[in-house]
């Protein structure tokens, strides 16, 4: 009756338990990383909310003059918003990268306009992260608004 373990034994173990080791660990940076970027999606539906707040789709009244909203800060966004209130320095750090746009996508096109009965197609964008380095993100929904008669 043999009392040890051969090497080829210890051999195989220390493989399989090297392999669930490099498993767990890799599932836990795969976590880690869905977490970061949940936050900076959580962040981004933030700034979008921002964005309707200071330019409401309910107080457009021309859609060549109104519809469209150039690219601004999310700190301005809050500022024509929240009026006299201020961001603390953790919000302002929080949101300083990024940045909402809201542009009509078939405005020019009258005829598809008139089509769909007066209904115009909105894109809403919100961007973050440094674009010049290539490591920009952005997020965006698609919405509807309807000239009034």
């Amino acid at each position: 009756m043999r009392k040890a373990f051969t090497l080829l034994e210890v051999l195989l173990a220390s493989v399989i338990l090297g392999l669930g080791l490099m498993a767990i660990i890799a599932s836990m940076i795969q976590a880690q990383n869905m977490m970061i970027s949940s936050t900076y999606l959580q962040t981004a539906q933030e700034v979008m909310d921002f964005g309707d707040m200071a330019y409401p789709l309910s107080d457009v009244k021309d859609p060549d003059k109104d519809l469209d909203v150039r690219e601004t800060k999310a700190t301005e966004l809050w500022e024509k918003f929240a009026g006299d209130v201020r961001l603390t320095s953790e919000q302002y750090e929080k949101y300083r990268e990024y940045t909402w746009e809201r542009e009509a996508l078939n405005r020019k096109d009258e005829d598809e306009v008139k089509r769909l009965g007066n209904l115009y197609t909105v894109r809403i964008t919100v961007r973050w992260g440094d674009r010049r380095r290539g490591n920009g993100e952005e997020e965006s929904y698609v919405t509807f608004w309807r000239k009034p008669e």
